[in-house]
């Protein structure tokens, strides 16, 4: 049996997972992001929110 996760945890985890894989050398945020859209079920919408957080977090 599979258990459900609503999508606001996914989102929490997803911008968790990205935090710690953008501390390594040489990550790429373009990839990172993908990859979180495909392992967290992310919409567009949730992408694009996604993309402009860490862009504006690498920015300050």
């Amino acid at each position: 049996m599979s258990t459900v996760i609503p999508q606001s945890e996914l989102m929490r985890n997803a911008v968790s997972w990205v935090s710690e894989a953008l501390a390594k050398p040489g990550a790429s945020l373009a990839k990172l992001l993908g990859e979180a859209g495909m392992r967290f079920n992310l919409s567009p919408k949730e992408q694009e929110f996604l993309k402009d957080f860490f862009k504006d977090s690498q920015a300050n």
